[in-house]
């Protein structure tokens, strides 16, 4: 497993799609992953420290999570299949490890907001990730032109430049 940081959520100009941009912490490693607008903004709003009249979802969850005695141990983006990420929030119930499946934008929703870790496994980052200063072999081309022109309809101010 590779612990991961959030560096950043960006908009893009042409459709309501964000991208959660994740860092390896011991490395210049990069996983983008898609996730929808509202789950975008329970991320950002958390990162912000933005206090809301009522909870949103994530917010109840973590609250229901907290009530029964459990706590989020942390979330693990775990397999990449067919272009979708999947991943699993961790609980910790008493000393039981449970696995719960989730979308990574939820299970990211909840990290933030359970201040639990957040990991990739490393096939997962083997597959997807993007370093900026390695050597680009004809087979990472293609992929990676496809996120520069995506980083290109970025609107860098939609949401703010977000610290980790």
């Amino acid at each position: 497993m590779i612990r991961v940081t959030i560096d950043s959520i960006r908009a893009s100009l042409m459709s309501q799609h964000r991208v959660v941009i994740l860092k390896d912490v011991d490395s210049e490693r990069y996983l983008p992953i898609w996730i929808g607008p509202f789950e975008a903004e329970a991320i950002t709003l958390e990162l912000q420290q933005v206090e809301l009249a009522r909870p949103l979802t994530h917010d109840l969850l973590q609250a229901v999570i907290t009530a029964v005695g459990a706590r989020v141990s942390h979330v693990l983006v775990n397999d990449l299949r067919d272009d979708t990420f999947y991943a699993h929030i961790v609980l910790d119930n008493n000393g039981q490890a449970l696995e719960i499946d989730s979308r990574p934008s939820d299970s990211i929703a909840l990290a933030v907001r359970a201040k639990a870790p957040i990991f990739v496994a490393e096939s997962v980052m083997e597959r997807a990730a993007i370093t900026p200063d390695e050597e680009i072999g004809p087979s990472d081309e293609e992929r990676l032109s496809a996120f520069r022109d995506f980083v290109e309809t970025l609107d860098l101010d939609a949401l703010g430049e977000e610290e980790s």
